[in-house]
């Protein structure tokens, strides 16, 4: 197998085929689940699903009903579900070897290679790769040591609609105050910049991204801008659980130039938007700009295993021996599907596929859009896309999100949400989606818009 199937091979053929949904052993599973597991489980209260097995960009729950996939594990599956060619290096290298911590395999070197030959013209060649443990939120903690180290300081600018991960550094850097308010004190010195989002700061594409700037750089240049001593700037170059914004030409630039002009690093999580998903390699590949460090997680582990990474320039470089430690640093598994994944992107031209098939989603979008004044905006960029919803009033409206969700799921179609009121329908398929699955799941959510749109308006 060179570079596996083509991508219309991948699927089931039946998706999507739903009866009525849940079914009795998804019920049961989910009632066992929440008699023994933890209350901190969160996704199945939006959908009620069980699943049984994935192929591609479907996947099936456990009575059976077959459902097109739009949100890929939340940007986990890049290259779908059970990919043959990232599964054959599995199985082959689970067969062999597991867990290395971090001494030297094929399967590591392989994959830092790999990540130098994609890495942003800034990076590439000039780059070093330090693994994590096994989630994003690792990969942030890192990105946090990397600059305090590097720079002496201790502050941090993060920007507001902005999530990072679950772990102390990571929270300190989110901006959703719910999600972390039981957990105070986080890290000292965190400041939240605004993010610029012409559509719900009512200005135009210009000033959002002069009006965030300037703030940053108030921040770090003002006598009186409250952080005295700043390490670094971490930033979305697409904001993902915030909404899937897309901030203006010019801001990531700025906030380079703003970097280097106050010697603190600029660190890109690329955790939700990199390794294809926006058509790029990186979001951040769109404005040309490279950062001094960038996280990586989600889709690097191939086809689901858990692997982090922090991608930095080599003049970073400068901690020791066991300055940063973990015990998954060395999954060899995760590495080898890693490698693939990426492999098989490169081989059946994925990035392509991503910005044409994104246009045709958005197209779609906008069409839908014609029909109704509740849905206000569609942006995004690949197979990273975002629509929000407001209500008759223009205000986010989360609980038309809800409807939209709740009836492609009983349609067959598996789609997100996203945005600080959950008014955002968030479309993040595998890569591998097809024209024709696309076609049919489209079908399914503008049948959804216009279903839950007409019943928000009726009980308005």
């Amino acid at each position: 197998m060179t570079a596996g199937p083509p991508i219309d091979e991948l699927h089931f053929e039946d998706a999507p085929n739903v009866d009525s949904v849940p079914g009795p052993k998804t019920r049961s599973l989910l009632e066992k689940q929440e008699e023994i597991d933890s209350n901190a489980v969160a996704y199945p209260g939006d959908i009620p699903i069980a699943f049984e097995d994935g192929k591609g960009a479907t996947v099936r729950d456990a009575d059976g009903n077959t459902y097109i996939d739009l949100f890929a594990g939340i940007g986990v599956l890049n290259v779908g579900h059970a990919n043959p060619y990232v599964l054959e290096a599995v199985h082959e290298q689970a067969d062999k070897f597991v867990h290395t911590v971090d001494f030297p395999t094929e399967a590591r070197l392989e994959l830092i290679e790999k990540l130098d030959e994609i890495a942003p013209d800034g990076l590439q060649g000039n780059q070093k790769v330090v693994f994590g443990g096994p989630t994003g939120s690792d990969a942030i903690e890192a990105s946090i040591k990397l600059s305090k180290y590097n720079t002496g300081g201790d502050g941090l600018i993060a920007f507001r609609g902005a999530y990072h991960g679950a772990t102390t550094g990571a929270m300190s850097v989110t901006g959703n105050k719910e999600f972390k308010g039981h957990y105070t004190p986080l890290l000292s010195d965190v400041v939240h910049a605004p993010y610029p989002h012409p559509f719900r700061q009512d200005k135009t594409p210009e000033a959002a991204v002069d009006h965030a700037l300037a703030e940053v750089q108030a921040i770090l240049e003002d006598p009186y801008g409250g952080l005295a001593n700043p390490a670094g700037i971490i930033v979305e170059p697409i904001q993902g659980e915030g909404g899937i914004v897309t901030p203006p030409e010019g801001f990531l630039q700025g906030l380079r130039d703003l970097a280097d002009d106050n010697d603190v690093t600029l660190v890109f999580d690329e955790i939700q938007s990199g390794l294809g998903r926006t058509g790029q390699w990186w979001a951040s590949d769109w404005a040309g700009v490279a950062p001094d460090a960038m996280t990586s997680a989600k889709a690097l582990g191939g086809t689901g295993f858990p692997l982090s990474a922090t991608m930095y320039h080599e003049d970073l470089d400068t901690w020791g021996s066991g300055d940063h430690a973990g015990t998954y640093r060395g999954h060899v598994v995760g590495m080898r599907a890693g490698t693939r994944a990426i492999e098989y992107i490169q081989e059946h031209d994925l990035l392509a596929h991503a910005r044409d098939l994104g246009e045709y989603i958005q197209d779609r979008l906008r069409e839908a859009a014609d029909d109704t004044d509740r849905l206000a905006e569609i942006r995004g960029k690949g197979l990273f896309i975002g629509a929000e919803f407001v209500d008759e009033d223009g205000k986010q409206d989360g609980d038309v999100v809800d409807e939209i969700q709740q009836y492609c799921f009983e349609h067959g179609v598996l789609v997100w949400t996203a945005g600080r009121h959950g008014n955002v329908l968030r479309f993040l398929p595998p890569l591998v989606l097809t024209h024709e699955l696309a076609e049919t799941a489209l079908d399914v959510v503008v049948d959804a818009i216009e279903h839950a749109t007409e019943e928000a308006k009726q009980t308005a």
